[in-house]
């Protein structure tokens, strides 16, 4: 049995990933801020930000999941995904940790958007760690346009880029190969890991609609600028295997049902 730690455990992917990796065999102590007894996991404290107890939450472990990210939080989203993920690597290294695993997104090479870019320069901070390593780069999760659908319903329409093509993914997927690929060890690789199907966004939105029992009008807009040719030029899309088995249309009956 390999100890890990495992980073951004209360997100909505660090709850898949960490019932995924004591399935697996494997002790999972979880990085937080404060003090906490809750699920599956021993928690540890140990703070990014500032680099306060990772040295204590590493030692012992043979490998780093990381999932930990503050999204667009203006100056802290750098101070912890990328200045954070630095501190993190020195501090596996350091503990002579066997590997580290990243979680990033499809795209963050092409796209330019500033979170994106945040993301690429996290992987950078894996990639020259001189330790094992592995990049995951997911598709979007299922969940990210079920929660932009849902609030745009609430204002009365789906305004929608039919040219943008998605190929989301489920967060039980992407725990589940992350599982493999801390059995697997470190690759030195970066992978990638999409959803079974390519929809486009006119399409997804119907069928969210359909779902929901709702009606709403769909808008045709596109995506202005250099994000939007990003998007139209599919840059959320892989052609990576293995892929994710639950569908769109899986995901939404599932929790249209809970």
């Amino acid at each position: 049995m390999s100890e890990i730690l495992l980073t951004g455990a209360s997100g909505q992917l660090g709850r898949e990933v960490a019932p995924a990796l004591a399935a697996a065999g494997h002790g999972v102590r979880a990085l937080s801020r404060r003090e906490r007894a809750d699920g599956p996991v021993r928690w540890v404290r140990g703070d990014l930000a500032t680099g306060a107890g990772l040295a204590a939450a590493v030692a012992g472990t043979d490998a780093v999941v990381h999932l930990a990210s503050a999204p667009y939080r203006r100056g802290y989203t750098r101070q912890v995904d990328v200045e954070g993920t630095y501190r993190l690597a020195a501090a596996a290294r350091a503990a002579g940790v066997g590997h580290l695993v990243y979680v990033s997104i499809v795209g963050v090479d092409a796209v330019p958007w500033g979170y994106y870019r945040t993301k690429l320069a996290a992987e950078e901070a894996v990639r020259t760690a001189d330790l094992g390593w592995t990049v995951l780069r997911a598709t979007q999760f299922h969940t990210f346009p079920d929660q932009i659908l849902t609030a745009a319903a609430r204002l009365g329409v789906l305004v929608v880029d039919p040219g943008i093509r998605v190929q989301t993914v489920d967060l039980g997927d992407v725990a589940a190969r992350l599982a493999g690929i801390v059995d697997d060890g470190p690759t030195g690789r970066v992978l990638e890991l999409g959803g079974p199907e390519v929809l486009d966004m006119g399409e997804a939105a119907r069928r969210w609609l359909r779902a929901r029992g709702l009606r709403r009008p769909v808008v045709r807009v596109r995506v202005p600028g250099p994000l939007g040719r990003a998007f139209r030029a599919d840059s959320l899309l892989t052609d990576a295997v293995p892929r994710g088995a639950v569908t769109w249309g899986e995901y939404l009956e599932r929790t249209t049902r809970a």
